[in-house]
């Protein structure tokens, strides 16, 4: 069959965004010629590419083959274009980066500023997500995680460890019952995640100091910070977040202490593009420097 680029890049599109609309507003087209180039690939491999489900478009079988040299083919485009282009000083084009949303908010903004003016050219996008992100649908181009993957082919870099402790606000424990050790947690209120939402084991804090439901529950950081800083009662709280919040204190911080890590995540095809490589590696300088600079502050 005579396989065109075009035609991959649409396909590429509708497996990353399950629909034709979202689809053709990525690439910029009408939505029904990519369901007719969608059609005219289907076609020219004699199977279905995807299957209409609730959510949308689902790759099938066939279609998790194709994408899989699709996205060597894509890569193989731009290692392509990055090299005749002849952009060698600062880095160009659209970066996406995801991320749970404790570093999303505390550690990725100002870390990506810095790289945005060094690099005028490049393009950073953000998506805080409390769910394990996608790389193959190229939800993001990166992913902060805080633990590595078990299988994929992707590469997997140690940023750094980073710290939690129990905290409250000054006026929670002005207001409530005196706290000398574990045991008095029974009379406080506890904040934490919704149990059925951790997506990741290690973000299990709760569970370290015996305590199997919160009372108080989202599946935010921000949100749990910002009840705790609110006086609504105890809770984790990354040690690199307390420098924005004065009134957030540690609480049995000579017996309650966690350490976690965070992860950089890519698909291993974007080891052949130097641009990646460099934005890896300001990436992961970065974060480490902020994460050691704020936890000096708490």
């Amino acid at each position: 069959m005579d396989l065109k680029w075009d035609d991959l890049r649409v396909f590429l599109a509708v497996a990353r965004d399950e629909s034709l609309s979202k689809a053709g507003k990525r690439l910029r087209i009408d939505p029904a010629t990519v369901g007719r180039r969608v059609a005219r690939l289907e076609a020219s491999y004699g199977a279905p590419l995807f299957g209409k489900s609730p959510t949308g478009y689902a790759l099938t079988d066939r279609g998790e083959r194709l994408m899989e040299h699709a996205v060597r083919i894509e890569q193989s485009v731009e290692a392509a274009n990055e090299e005749l282009s002849g952009h060698t000083e600062g880095l160009t084009g659209q970066v996406r980066v995801g991320a749970p949303d404790g570093a999303a908010n505390f550690l990725l903004p100002q870390v990506c500023a810095q790289i945005a003016r060094d690099n005028p050219e490049l393009e950073i996008q953000i998506v805080a997500l409390p769910r394990v992100i996608n790389l193959s649908k190229r939800e993001a181009d990166f992913v902060v995680a805080v633990s590595p993957p078990t299988a994929g082919r992707l590469v997997v870099q140690k940023i750094s460890d980073y710290r939690l402790s129990l905290a409250a606000s000054d006026a929670y424990l002005q207001d409530n019952p005196a706290i000398a050790g574990l045991n008095d947690l029974s009379e406080h209120m506890l904040i934490g995640y919704i149990s059925d939402m951790i997506f990741d084991k290690e973000l299990d804090y709760l569970s370290e100091i015996g305590i199997e439901k919160p009372d108080l529950a989202s599946n935010s950081v921000s949100v749990q910070l910002n009840w705790i800083n609110q006086g609504g009662g105890l809770g984790f709280v990354h040690d690199f977040a307390l420098p924005l919040y004065p009134a957030v204190k540690r609480v049995l911080a000579d017996q309650v202490r966690l350490t976690r890590s965070f992860y950089l995540l890519r698909h291993e095809d974007d080891k052949r593009l130097e641009r990646m490589n460099r934005f890896a590696e300001a990436l992961g300088s970065g974060l480490r420097q902020e994460i050691a600079r704020l936890e000096a502050l708490a």
